[in-house]
């Protein structure tokens, strides 16, 4: 890691740049993970400052997203056609109650919510409660089974006002991380929390699953810069 480290410059790089550093150091013997964390200038603890939405990759993410979905009747038989990992209703509720939570991803129909709800204490500290504002709570499940399969995310700030977003692999094409990394940018951008005061973007560092962190200089992705 410290050789990986003394590679990496104490400034910012232009996007494409640290995006080409970063695939240098992802020396792993795995397809390494390429995550995104941007601290913002918010304070989550304000309902107005807070940051919780979704965003498409055009390029996908590169990872198998497992799917759980609550609901009933033919919305269950629409589920498991759609490609959902898990389905079920009282039953997975009380699975997911005992601590059991093998998927990444959950999604309710809205007549399932008032018992979802009862789940926050197992769903709230994984970021997992199914939210209508991130698509996780619908009645069209086959749209938005096939949507996050195909590389749409949900994110959130944290509580110190950072998001922490993976947005590919390392084997992906730096042009192809690009473009995944500048909707995301996009996404922020447009989802600015009312409340949200003074300089909004604050910094911008990518890394690997395994090496060391990159700057990126942000406004050049604001101003398209690629070079």
């Amino acid at each position: 890691m410290a050789a990986l480290s003394s590679k990496v410059e104490g400034r910012s790089y232009l996007p494409l740049d640290a995006i080409k550093l970063v695939k240098e150091n992802a020396n792993a013997k795995f397809d390494e993970t390429i995550e995104a964390h941007i601290r913002l200038g918010i304070d989550p603890k304000y309902t107005d400052q807070q940051l919780r939405t979704t965003v498409a990759l055009p390029k996908g993410t590169g990872q198998k997203v497992r799917i759980a979905v609550i609901s009933k009747g033919e919305k269950i038989v629409e589920a498991n056609k759609a490609g959902a990992d898990l389905s079920g209703e009282e039953d997975l509720i009380e699975t997911i109650n005992k601590g059991e939570l093998n998927f990444d991803l959950l999604i309710s129909t809205p007549d399932m919510m008032p018992k979802v709800a009862k789940l926050g204490r197992v769903l709230g500290p994984r970021g997992l409660m199914p939210n209508p504002k991130a698509g996780t709570v619908t009645t069209d499940l086959t749209g938005a089974i096939k949507e996050f399969k195909a590389g749409k995310l949900e994110f959130r700030a944290d509580r110190a006002g950072i998001v922490h977003v993976r947005f590919g692999k390392a084997s992906f094409s730096e042009e192809d991380l690009y473009a995944n990394l500048k909707v995301l940018h996009e996404t922020i951008d447009r989802n600015k929390p009312s409340g949200a005061k003074g300089r909004y973007w604050k910094s911008l560092y990518i890394t690997s699953t395994m090496g060391p962190s990159v700057e990126v200089d942000f406004a050049a992705l604001q101003d398209n810069k690629e070079d």
